[in-house]
C-alpha cells in the first residue's frame, strides 16, 4: 500500500464524522471542586483529581471534549486537528508523537488514538497519565469513548447527553429510509489511487445500516487489506454503481468533475446520473459527534436513487 494512503487509512481508522444537535459544544459547568467525582477509573487509567490541562494527539477526541464540554481544560492539540476552530492547534504529532514537546506542555492528561513509538510508556516515565482512544469499529465504540472522555474529564453528564442525541439522531435517519425493492450499490472513495472501504469498517457499518450495498463486498473484498482494497478502474466501471462517495475532496482535489472526466467513467450509472456526492474529508474519517452527519449526507444521497 502506498505510503500517502498509508497515512490516509490512518486517518480514517484514527477508521472518520455532527453537525447540528451535537455540533455545538455543551457549555463548561462551573466546578469550585475539582476533585468532586474523582478519584475516577477507566480501564487501567485513574485519575485522583479532574484533569486541568489535556493535550490531544487525536483528531476525534478532540471533537468529543469539545462536545461534551471539555474544551476549557484542553491546552494544545495536534496539527490535524482542525474542529472546532477554537480548539488551540499547535505543531504536535500524532503521527511521530514527541514525549518531551508533549511534556512541554505540562499536561495532567494526555489523549492519544495510536500507541506509536509506545508513546505511552514514555509518557507514563513522565508520570503523564495516558488515556487511548482507538479507532471505533462501531458507533457503540464512538459511543463508549465519549462515555470514558465525559468521566475522566468531570463530564459524564454533558457526554451522556450527546451520545443519546447521536443515537436519536441517527435512529431518525435510519428509520426515515425508503423501501426499496431494490438496495442501490456504491463506491467510496478514499483516494484518486481507487482504495475504498469494506462494511467491516466503520464507515462501511454506516452504510449497512442504511440499507446501501458496497460494491467491493459485492465482489468479496471484505477481508483484503483490513477492509481497505484497492479497486481498479475496470473494476468500477464493470461494477456499475449507482452512488459514488468522494473523501478526497480536501487531501486530493478530487470531485464530480475530476471523476466525470476519468477515462471511460462517463458510462458509469453514478456519473450518467449526476449521483456523486463530495464529503468533508475531515468528517469522513472521524467517529466523533458529527459522524451524524456523515450518516445524514448518505441517507439524502441514497435518497434521491429511484
Amino acid at each position: 500500500m502506498p505510503v500517502i494512503l498509508r497515512v490516509r487509512v490512518a486517518a480514517v481508522l484514527v477508521v472518520g464524522v455532527l453537525i447540528g444537535s451535537c455540533g455545538t459544544p455543551a457549555p463548561e459547568t462551573p466546578r469550585p471542586d475539582d476533585t468532586a467525582g474523582f478519584p475516577v477509573t477507566v480501564g487501567p487509567l485513574t485519575l485522583d483529581e479532574r484533569p486541568a490541562r489535556i493535550v490531544v494527539l487525536a483528531p476525534t477526541a478532540t471533537e468529543m471534549l469539545f462536545a461534551i464540554g471539555a474544551g476549557g481544560q484542553v491546552v494544545a492539540v495536534d496539527d490535524q486537528s482542525t474542529h472546532p476552530p477554537e480548539a488551540p492547534r499547535s505543531d504536535l504529532s500524532g503521527f511521530q508523537p514527541n514525549a518531551e514537546a508533549i511534556a512541554a506542555h505540562e499536561p495532567d492528561l494526555v489523549v492519544i488514538s495510536s500507541d506509536i513509538n509506545q508513546i505511552a510508556n514514555q509518557l507514563d516515565t513522565l508520570g503523564i497519565p495516558v488515556y487511548q482512544a482507538g479507532p471505533a469499529r462501531t458507533l457503540d465504540d464512538s459511543y463508549t469513548q465519549l462515555d470514558d472522555l465525559g468521566r475522566l474529564t468531570g463530564h459524564a453528564a454533558e457526554a451522556g447527553n450527546v451520545v443519546t442525541r447521536m443515537r436519536d439522531d441517527i435512529a431518525g435517519i435510519v428509520a426515515d429510509v425508503p423501501e426499496r425493492r431494490e438496495e442501490p450499490t456504491y463506491y467510496y472513495e478514499l483516494d484518486q489511487a481507487l482504495y475504498t472501504v469494506t462494511g467491516t469498517t466503520f464507515i462501511g457499518a454506516l452504510f449497512d445500516r442504511l440499507g446501501l450495498v458496497n460494491v467491493a463486498d459485492r465482489a468479496g473484498l471484505q477481508g483484503t487489506n483490513a477492509g481497505y482494497p484497492q479497486l481498479s478502474a475496470e473494476f468500477l466501471i464493470d461494477a456499475d454503481p449507482d452512488l459514488i462517495f468522494l473523501a478526497d475532496t480536501k487531501c486530493c482535489g478530487q470531485s464530480a468533475d475530476t471523476v466525470k472526466a476519468r477515462p471511460g467513467w462517463s458510462g458509469i450509472t453514478a456519473v450518467r446520473t449526476d449521483r456523486i456526492v463530495a464529503l468533508d474529508d475531515d468528517i469522513a474519517s472521524r467517529w466523533g459527534p458529527r459522524v451524524v452527519e456523515l450518516v445524514r449526507t448518505i441517507a439524502d444521497a441514497a435518497g434521491e436513487v429511484g
